[in-house]
Parts: structure tokens; C-alpha cells; sequence
């Protein structure tokens, strides 16, 4: 509880009066995260509402959306339920990213429906180190290294990470000692996911022969990571004020290239709601039709967002 409330202290995550969205799988992590958020409750005199997705993967997905039922019953807060029907999920890119893409989408039309002032996730230490060296290992830039944010807007909705800063075997040890026992999810223990390959042989390995200390040395690389990332941001955002969707583009050409590509990553953020699904490879081209391309080129990016090179400006559009 000390690790917990000391990281919403550090992040400013909660504030007397909240009411909070919480994302609840039924899993070690997120029931970790729902008993800690309780017990803060009445002190914080928060409001609290249990939000469940059954992606409905496995054959018995469906007792985990009771066992979390059972909970709401137990602490008497409300709960959202929504089970995904197969084939549901459409979206381009990998299973575990359609995933993703499926649970932001349910949390943040159910937090606009409640009012929530924020969502909290279970997301902890050792995802934060998986999650960078996935990063790394798909090829990433310094937005890429810092990693799981513990406070982030995402399409109008705040999502809060209060547990990132502690350890999966203190959540497990949490547990333990409330003689509580959590959902294990079975995809979890199979390498199916990208993460899990990483979480189950890569980190492993690290430990064993490079470095015992692996998890550590990339949660600081994060941290050192996101402070860069904060100052070169603020840097991006005084480069051209004004209208982010016209840029103009001869005070683009003059800018040096990190503080071009964080005014580029801007615009699309500002358009889009988000970064999803917007890679290096999209930044890349958008720099070359600055550069190089004729006026009146377009660069169609995903989820319906183009970039369109005019004679003075650079302009960002919905399709």
C-alpha cells in the first residue's frame, strides 16, 4: 500500500472527489489495483466503478466476467460488463494489438457514459520493462523508450497507471498475504502473444546471462527516456504555434529533424485522438513529402487521417 500511495502522490494520479473507472480482468494485477483503490476510498472520497471486457478467447473467459460480478458484489460498486462475439474483433495488426485497440475503445466509451474523471489500469513495473524492450526490439524512437506513461489523455479520457512503479511478485506477495487468489488467464501462460515470448524466454535469459538486473535497467531507461521526451516535446510545441493541422511549411524545413518529427507525431496526435498505429515508417514519409515531394502530394496515414503538401503549408486532414 506504501509503493501505491506514494506513486499516486509522485504522479498526482488521484485527486479527493474522483470518480474512477477501473479496469478489471479478474487477473493478479487488477485485482491488485482494485483492493488498493478501496481501501483509499473513503479517504479520498472516490467514486469507484469496476469496468470488465471479456475478449472472449478462451472457452471459459465467460467465469471470469462471475468472478469479477462477485467482487462488485462484495465491495458494492457498479460494474460494466461487455463480451466481444467471435470475429468481432477486425481491426488490422496483430491479435494482441486488436486486443488493445478493443479494450481502450470499451473503457473510454463506458468512462463517457459514467462521467469518470479518470481510468486506472493494473499495468505494473515488469510491464513497463517488457514493454520497452518490445519497443526496442520492433525498432522504436526516444517516444518509443518512455514507455507505459503513468498519467495519459487518450481520446478525451485521462488512464492512470498507479501500480507501475511496483513489481509483480509485490503484487503476487499483496495477494498472498489477503489470502486472495486471482484469475490466471491461460493465453497468459502460452507464448501466443509477442509479450509473452518476451516475459517467458527473453527476460529470463537476460537475467540468467547478462544481467540481473535487467528489469531495473530498462524501467531507468524509461524514466530517463520520458524526461528527454518531455523537454524536446515542449521544444516541439513553441517551434510553431498557432494551428496544428496548417503548419507552415518554410518554419518546417528549418526546424532540426527530432523537433520536426515531435511537431509531425503533434499534429497527428491532435487530429487522431492518439499515436495508435502510427509508426517511424509514417514519419519518414511525411518527411519526405516536406522535403521532396510536389505541392499537392498526400500521404494517407491510418485510421482515416492524410497529410497534404499545399505551396505554403502542410495540412493535416480527416479522409
Amino acid at each position: 500500500m506504501d509503493k501505491f500511495t506514494e506513486t499516486i502522490k509522485k504522479h498526482s494520479l488521484i485527486k479527493e472527489g474522483d470518480k474512477i473507472l477501473i479496469g478489471v480482468s479478474g487477473g493478479p494485477d487488477s485485482m491488485a489495483l482494485l483492493l488498493h483503490l478501496f481501501a483509499l476510498k473513503d479517504r479520498f472520497k472516490l467514486q469507484l466503478h469496476i469496468a470488465h471486457l471479456d475478449h472472449n478467447l478462451r472457452q471459459d473467459s465467460s467465469s471470469d466476467a462471475l468472478f469479477v460480478k462477485k467482487w462488485a458484489e462484495k465491495l458494492n460498486l457498479p460494474v460494466s460488463f461487455k463480451r466481444l462475439e467471435p470475429g468481432t474483433i477486425k481491426m488490422k495488426g496483430s491479435l494482441e494489438e486488436r486486443c488493445r485497440e478493443a479494450r481502450f475503445d470499451f473503457f473510454i466509451r463506458i468512462a463517457k457514459k459514467i462521467k469518470a474523471d479518470k481510468v486506472a489500469l493494473g499495468h505494473n513495473l515488469d510491464d513497463q520493462a517488457e514493454t520497452i524492450l518490445m519497443r526496442i526490439l520492433r525498432g522504436t524512437g526516444l517516444s518509443g523508450l518512455v514507455g507505459i506513461s503513468f498519467k495519459r489523455n487518450i481520446r478525451g479520457v485521462v488512464f492512470i497507471r498507479p501500480l507501475l512503479e511496483t513489481s509483480r511478485n509485490q503484487i503476487e506477495g499483496f495477494l498472498k498475504r489477503k489470502k486472495i487468489r486471482a484469475i490466471v488467464d491461460s493465453t497468459n501462460l502460452e507464448d501466443l502473444f509477442f509479450r509473452n515470448k518476451i516475459r517467458h524466454n527473453l527476460i529470463p535469459l537476460l537475467k540468467n546471462e547478462y544481467n540481473k538486473n535487467i528489469v531495473e535497467g530498462l524501467v531507468n531507461l524509461a524514466q530517463s527516456a520520458s524526461y528527454d521526451y518531455e523537454y524536446l516535446d515542449q521544444v516541439a510545441k513553441r517551434s510553431i504555434k498557432g494551428n496544428l493541422l496548417r503548419l507552415n511549411l518554410i518554419k518546417l524545413k528549418r526546424l532540426p529533424v527530432a523537433i520536426l518529427r515531435l511537431k509531425i507525431r503533434q499534429s497527428i496526435g491532435h487530429i487522431q485522438g492518439d499515436l495508435r498505429r502510427i509508426g517511424f515508417v509514417h514519419i519518414k514519409e511525411i518527411e519526405d513529402l516536406i522535403r521532396a515531394r510536389p505541392d499537392g502530394s498526400i500521404v494517407d496515414l491510418p485510421k482515416g487521417i492524410s497529410a497534404q503538401k499545399t505551396r505554403k503549408y502542410l495540412r493535416f486532414f480527416k479522409r
